[in-house]
Parts: C-alpha cells; structure tokens; sequence
C-alpha cells in the first residue's frame, strides 16, 4: 500500500491539472458570454443602422415626392402657355393669311375705311394716298373722292402709285411731308398684334383678364 509521501507528487499534479480545467471552462464561458454579447450588440447596431437608413430613404422619398409635386403646376402651366401660345400663333397666321390673299372682306372697302381712319387723326386738309401700282389702276380716282366724302370735311386728296408699295393696303401722307400714316394691312396688323392677341386670349377663355386692385370692374 502507497503511503501519502509517495502520492503527493501525484496528488499535487491532478489538483494542477484540475485547476487548470476550471480556468480553462472559465476563460470558455467568459469567452463565450462575450462573443453573444458582442454579436448581440452587433446585430442590435445592425438594426439601428437599417432603421436609420430606412428613415433617411424615406425622407428623401417624401422630399422627392414633394419636389415633384411642386413642378407638376409649374410643367402644367408651361404646357398650357406654350399651347395657347401656338394657337394665338396659328390665328396670327391665319389672318396674316387672309389679309395678304384680301380673303374674306371687301378690300377697296378697307382702303377706304383705313384711309379715312388715318386721315381723321392727321392736321390739314391736303393729303396723299400711296397705293400699289395695281390698286391705283382698280381703284382710280373715285377712292379719292369716297375718302373725302367718309372723312366729313373738305380735303384735298391724290391718289398715286408707288413702285416700292408691293403690300396691301394705303400709306397716307401730308402734302409737306411732316405726318405719315402707314395703314398696310400687314403693317397694320403688325402694329395692332399685341393688343388684339390679348383681347382674342380673353375673349375665348384661353387667360383671364387681369383687372386693376381695389376690385374696379
């Protein structure tokens, strides 16, 4: 039988080699505690992270919405302004159109008209009509004298031809050559465009008229 002086060696190396299984599964244990802890704390920031992100997308979607909800009336209002600017264009045409080709109205009666028209706002009583060569040989003398007769008071008129006149319609001037009226009917118009692009835009609804403040009618 091994008396205890010969097991103490023996003894001593279980009790060493047990301690150092305790610290073993200790050091496993915490190192597993920490490993959780760390991954838990990973998968928490993971978490965070995508909730962060999902909000920040969201809030650039909700911006980008708003932005683009805010150029819809802008792009809306271009589309109807370049539109109504095309159909105004097309009426512009169509009567540069009419006008060039005297379709549609009586031609001689505008010349006579415009003529009277320019010659009521101009001083004096002796005037010159400068018509085309063509409108001076259709219409002679006799437009001469239905001016006058339009104009209501007593004038001196000629009427002459003018190689360098190739549109329609009369140029009106003084005998001393200080007034002149250029009532060519696409001159006219010219003249008169912008005024009459804007009632013909109010009065078929295409713009609302704008109106003075204080609410005057």
């Amino acid at each position: 039988m091994a008396t205890p002086s010969q097991n103490a060696p023996e003894i001593l190396r279980e009790e060493i080699l047990a301690d150092a299984r305790r610290q073993r599964d200790e050091i496993l244990r915490r190192a597993r505690q920490e490993a959780e802890t760390l991954l838990a704390n990973a998968a928490a920031e993971a978490a965070k992270l995508r909730r962060e992100r999902l909000d920040q997308a969201r809030a650039e979607a909700a911006r980008r919405k708003e932005l683009l909800l805010a150029t819809v009336p802008v792009e809306a209002g271009r589309l109807r302004a370049a539109r109504i600017e095309e159909l105004l264009e097309s009426v512009h045409d169509e009567v540069r159109r009419r006008l060039a080709t005297r379709d549609g109205f009586d031609y001689r009666e505008s010349i006579a008209v415009l003529a009277t028209e320019a010659i009521k706002q101009m001083h004096g009583s002796a005037f010159v009509v400068k018509l085309s060569a063509a409108d001076r040989a259709a219409f002679g003398d006799e437009l001469a004298r239905e001016i006058a007769h339009r104009a209501g008071r007593p004038l001196n008129l000629t009427i002459s031809n003018d190689a360098a006149l190739k549109e329609s319609g009369a140029i009106i001037v003084d005998t001393e050559g200080r007034q002149l009226w250029d009532n060519r009917l696409l001159t006219r118009l010219e003249r008169l465009w912008p005024e009459l692009r804007r009632q013909i835009a109010v009065q078929t609804a295409l713009v609302t008229e704008s109106k003075p403040a204080g609410g005057g009618a």
